[in-house]
């Protein structure tokens, strides 16, 4: 169990390189989880810290994060002379390509500053050393981009990372989170570990997608699942993979996050 409540002081050192809205729970000393959520593209923290708090769930402090790059005002239709204005718009990924056999934006652009950012400074920095909780209090949740950077994440955060404490100790920070959702999101190739000889990650996941998927066909699953120990997979009767719109679409995305925060 963590020591203590996060407070938004927590996070002002944060400011200068990763944005970040928070939604306590009505009483914020039942606060026993933490759930990150990250947009996707083209879209920022504002509308998922409204999904958190549309969400409501008990003793969850839930911290929606703002895309690390702004996307450029020609890929909004908008003209250059935007340039100077503020924008709403932000991505995940390390640079903007195109996919030479769609020609669309590749879905796969490297999450390296990303992966920085939130698993390094959010993450390891802030919840697990200044906050002291553990990863396994931590669900990620994603659409589209975002839930591709939630899976890479959890892939990623399974080869664990060392710190060394004032008394030079290794320390483990954590190889697995207490849950991840992607809605739309293939896992990114770019994000998987090179390492040989390695176990599959035990964070559980939960994949939601339309009937006519692009990104997450078969190939796109079975990357997923040779990743991951508990791969679950929800396909809507929607073609696409839009973010879910009634009941039906959201009740096994609820029933993931009642499994995860009772502890299963």
């Amino acid at each position: 169990m963590p020591t203590r409540i996060p407070k938004p002081e927590d996070f002002n050192h944060l400011s200068a390189s990763l944005h970040i809205s928070l939604v306590f729970p009505e009483v914020p000393e039942t606060t026993t989880a933490i759930l990150i959520l990250f947009h996707g593209l083209g879209d920022s923290d504002v509308s998922f810290a409204t999904f958190a708090k549309n969400l409501n769930l008990p003793g969850v402090l839930s911290i929606s994060v703002r895309g690390v790059s702004p996307l450029p005002p020609t890929l909004l239709g908008l003209p250059d002379s935007d340039l100077s204005r503020p924008t709403s718009h932000f991505h995940w990924g390390d640079d903007l390509t195109l996919s030479p056999s769609t020609g669309d934006l590749d879905p796969d652009p490297g999450f390296s500053k990303a992966e920085q950012l939130v698993l390094g400074k959010l993450i390891r920095e802030t919840l697990v050393e200044k906050c002291e909780w553990e990863t396994n209090d931590i669900l990620l949740f994603g659409f589209g981009q975002g839930g591709s950077l939630a899976l890479g994440l959890s892939s990623r955060i399974c080869v664990g990372e060392k710190v060394v404490d004032v008394t030079e100790r290794d320390v483990a920070t954590g190889t697995a989170f207490k849950g991840a959702i992607s809605i739309g999101g293939p896992l990114p190739v770019s994000m998987i570990p090179t390492l040989g000889a390695r176990e599959k990650s035990r964070t559980p996941v939960l994949v939601c997608h339309g009937r006519s998927t692009e990104l997450l066909d078969e190939d796109a699953m079975d990357s997923i699942k040779k990743e991951f120990v508990d791969v679950r997979e929800v396909k809507w009767k929607k073609s696409d993979d839009s973010m879910p719109k009634n009941r039906d679409e959201m009740l096994p995305i609820m029933q993931f996050f009642a499994e995860r925060l009772r502890g299963w």
